[in-house]
């Protein structure tokens, strides 16, 4: 499984696992609704189960995603600034560019 995040993300979420109530603990991202050929997603922090699977980032971030879930493979993560603040997750792969 594949997931990217870019700088701007990779920053939030460093400073939300670097507190001390998330020591020993990954990133999760899941799916929150699925319908037709896409998904929408979200994410906390969390600890690996065995359905799960740990993905290392280029960022140094490992990223908890549900094995065999094909809507979490290739995912990516981004965190913007304007028109309102916040985290984007969507999966280019699937054709799902965050755009309705």
């Amino acid at each position: 499984m594949k997931c990217k995040i870019s700088r701007n993300a990779a920053k939030m979420i460093k400073l939300e696992l670097d507190k001390p109530e998330n020591e020993g603990k990954l990133l999760r991202v899941f799916v929150t609704h699925a319908h037709g050929d896409h998904a929408h997603y979200g994410m906390g922090v969390d600890v690996p189960g065995e359905k799960d699977e740990v993905v290392s980032t280029d960022k140094g971030i490992d990223v908890i995603l549900e094995k065999d879930n094909d809507f979490l493979d290739g995912i990516r993560i981004d965190y913007f600034y304007v028109p309102e603040e916040g985290f984007e997750i969507t999966n280019p792969s699937k054709g799902n560019h965050g755009d309705h």
